[in-house]
């Protein structure tokens, strides 16, 4: 009997019940957990990028690629936050005298900073 290319290939076949069915497997990948980033991200590709989230989940590059943006996005973020906090001096001493103006100037620079971040990282092609 001749070999299907499939088998040429080296792949294998498995009989389950009255089917053939191929030995098929995705690429082992690390799977590190995702924070808010990686998941947003994540979110973006299934319902914006299905082409080409499928394209990675197939290659196996899908989740290394989310924990990337993961850790980039949480240190952009961080690092936006700190300068934003010099350039409009939010200081200790703000947050000792006038509590709820302080929460007030954070709350708008973390707003501003996700932003940024979901601009530049999360929701880009």
């Amino acid at each position: 009997m001749n070999k299907s290319s499939f088998e040429q290939n080296g792949g294998t076949y498995r009989t389950v019940g009255d089917y053939i069915i191929p030995n098929i497997a995705l690429p082992a990948e690390a799977n590190k957990p995702l924070g808010v980033w990686g998941l947003k991200r994540k979110d973006y590709l299934m319902k914006d990028k299905r082409v080409q989230f499928n394209i990675m989940l197939m290659n196996g590059t899908l989740w290394t690629h989310l924990a990337e943006i993961d850790e980039q996005a949480s240190d952009m973020f961080s690092r936006l936050v700190e300068q934003m906090k010099v350039n409009e001096d939010i200081t200790e001493k703000l947050k000792a005298d006038d509590q709820m103006e302080w929460v007030a100037r954070m709350n708008n620079i973390e707003a501003r900073a996700r932003e940024i971040v979901n601009h530049e990282l999360i929701f880009t092609a």
